[in-house]
């Protein structure tokens, strides 16, 4: 069964192939308006603007807190009960440093608080609070789906991993399209979508 959405898809499959259209032209669009310049880095207020702006017009709750409890695996997000506290103390988080940031960007994917594009919207805000604080950017696409998939399930008990695979990544070019575009592209790889490039849409 599909989520419920604003466009009447009842199937996952065809659900999933136009999320990734929309969102990705909203992505598009979100950084070439200089949308993502007006936005405080590193606090829940931005990440929920990111996530409006990127599956509104596919989900009532783009942008709201989710209110059912999540699991991915054997993991479990945050359950709700603790989700609002969770997020303010995620949000008071420094964000000073490499470590700090990375830190902050794992508690936040451990809340895990919206019902679905999790990954991709944290992704554009951990980029965010990088390019803010340090002037850096990770290129995604010299990030390995595999190691970063694993890394990522090992970091709410020990995050050297992904520290240090992100690290690898991290570019001065933070003002390149391209480059977004690829992070972006990539972040439905890591999800599991059918890629589309953007000069597909």
């Amino acid at each position: 069964m599909a989520l419920e959405n604003k466009l009447g898809i009842t199937n996952s499959v065809e659900l999933a192939r136009i999320e990734e259209k929309i969102s990705k032209k909203k992505a598009m669009e979100m950084f070439e308006n200089g949308y993502l310049d007006t936005l405080t880095a590193g606090t829940f207020d931005t990440l929920s603007k990111i996530h409006e702006y990127l599956f509104s017009d596919i989900y009532e709750f783009a942008g709201k807190i989710r209110t059912v409890n999540l699991a991915k695996g054997n993991f479990r997000f945050a359950p709700v009960i603790y989700l609002e506290t969770a997020l303010k103390n995620i949000e008071s988080m420094p964000q000073t440093t490499y470590d700090e940031i990375i830190e902050k960007y794992v508690e936040m994917n451990i809340a895990h608080p919206f019902r679905e594009g999790n990954g991709r919207s944290t992704r554009i805000w951990l980029d965010l609070i990088l390019k803010k604080e340090l002037h850096k950017v990770i290129d995604w696409s010299n990030v390995d789906k595999n190691d970063y998939l694993l890394a990522m399930e090992r970091s709410p008990i020990k995050d050297i991993e992904i520290k240090h695979l992100l690290k690898q990544a991290l570019t001065d070019d933070i003002s390149s399209r391209e480059l977004y575009m690829k992070g972006i592209d990539t972040s439905y790889y890591y999800e599991g979508y059918t890629v589309y490039k953007i000069d597909e849409l």
